[in-house]
């Protein structure tokens, strides 16, 4: 955690992965988030992996850095001590983050009647307005029917929510530009995202739609190879499964020298008729390639070939489970001021990051775990909206907050 964004303030309430991330990534950079729910948790509260008691890890875990406030949202009067947290004056607040429904009270139109250069950012799921996941979405932009194995030929869905995560992060820059926006013109933003949008501008700017409109092209599956270059999943004598990659002129001459078989792929380049310094040729003749490379990598033991491979620079790495990444890895197993062991009230004591970004001027603070549910409730009351020990006792007794 670097508190490069300290002195920025934004009210969140978000469920599921997309909202809560962009949130988290911001505290992370130091800014004060503040995450309303209702009294006995939000949508994702529960939501797996959990504990054997029950509580998510997931939910701590999207949530580090972060303050929480309980509030009994149906109630007239917790609604009306949200909408002030949001609508607080001053350049430190006045920002609200959100992709559950902003409608009626939490909607732009009626809190920016109480704040008028409020910052609203809205992740929604289509742009016409139907609800989306990212499963959903990626079953509309096609890769799940070119991903697997050449020979299937039913869909098949990646398990890491690509779309969710680079909506997470495209929103946090969208609150950070509407924000330095502000300080420059005193005007505020209603902002809209759709998860949808995010997928399909991502295929655009990948070269997807000009592909198929100009070139007339059909993507088809490749299994585990690289498209456009040379990339493969290898198997040692061991039988480790390893992957490698060489998609620089640079790299591909590592990864010859490495294994000792230029002679062999320049015969196969003669023989085709192709030129491997170029990364397409390379693609065109990677079947072939592939088998020259199999028989090399196939006769050494992965610390043999892990010491080659090193030696030469090549861009390649083990696969393994995520069991053994989180047991055996030295990049989570290793005390260091990305991974440090936080012991959480609730999850126990694990390895928490702090954060991927590197600000050199910046003093680097330990990693935060996120918050219990409703843990700084009583702070936010008196020291942010400054009600007395009195009311905040009766709020509580009235079941307002908690």
């Amino acid at each position: 955690m670097q508190p490069i964004l300290k002195g920025m303030r934004i009210i969140e309430a978000s469920a599921f992965i997309a909202a809560p991330m962009c949130g988290m990534t911001l505290a992370q950079l130091g800014a004060e988030v503040i995450r309303f729910d209702p009294i006995l948790g939000g949508l994702d509260y529960s939501r797996w992996p959990i504990t054997k008691d029950g509580d998510s890890i997931y939910w701590a875990e999207m949530n580090k850095g972060k303050k929480s406030i309980a509030v009994n949202t149906k109630s007239d009067e917790g609604k009306e001590l949200i909408s002030e947290l949001i609508t607080l004056p001053g350049d430190l607040n006045g920002i609200f983050s959100t992709n559950l429904p902003a409608t009626g009270w939490l909607s732009y139109e009626s809190l920016s009647k109480k704040r008028a250069d409020l910052i609203q950012h809205e992740i929604i799921g289509n742009r016409d307005g139907r609800t989306a996941l990212d499963y959903t979405v990626n079953a509309k932009v096609g890769f799940p029917l070119i991903t697997g194995a050449e020979t299937s030929d039913e869909p098949i869905n990646h398990v890491l929510p690509a779309w969710d995560i680079a909506t997470a992060y495209h929103a946090a820059i969208n609150i950070l530009a509407a924000d330095r926006h502000r300080a420059k013109t005193g005007e505020g933003q209603q902002i809209t995202l759709a998860l949808s949008d995010v997928a399909l501008s991502s295929i655009s700017n990948l070269g997807f739609i000009g592909d198929v409109i100009i070139n007339n092209s059909k993507r088809e599956r490749i299994g585990n190879y690289l498209y456009g270059a040379f990339g493969k999943n290898f198997i040692t004598k061991d039988n480790i499964h390893v992957m490698i990659v060489a998609i620089t002129p640079k790299q591909w001459r590592q990864l010859l020298d490495s294994l000792k078989i230029v002679d062999s792929i320049q015969e196969l380049e003669k023989r085709m008729e192709l030129n491997f310094s170029i990364e397409g040729d390379r693609y065109i003749a990677r079947k072939e390639i592939y088998q020259i490379m199999q028989e090399a990598i196939g006769v050494k033991l992965i610390d043999e070939l892990e010491k080659i491979l090193n030696f030469h620079n090549v861009c390649w790495e083990r696969y393994q489970t995520i069991e053994e990444l989180v047991k055996n890895d030295k990049d989570i197993c290793t005390e260091t001021q990305f991974f440090q062991k936080r012991t959480h009230p609730n999850i126990g004591r694990y390895p928490v990051c702090s954060g991927a970004s590197d600000f050199g001027g910046i003093e680097k603070l330990p990693a935060c775990v996120g918050p219990t549910l409703g843990q700084h409730t009583d702070e936010i009351l008196a020291d942010i909206l400054g009600l007395s020990e009195a009311k905040i006792g009766i709020l509580h007794d009235q079941g307002i907050v908690a």
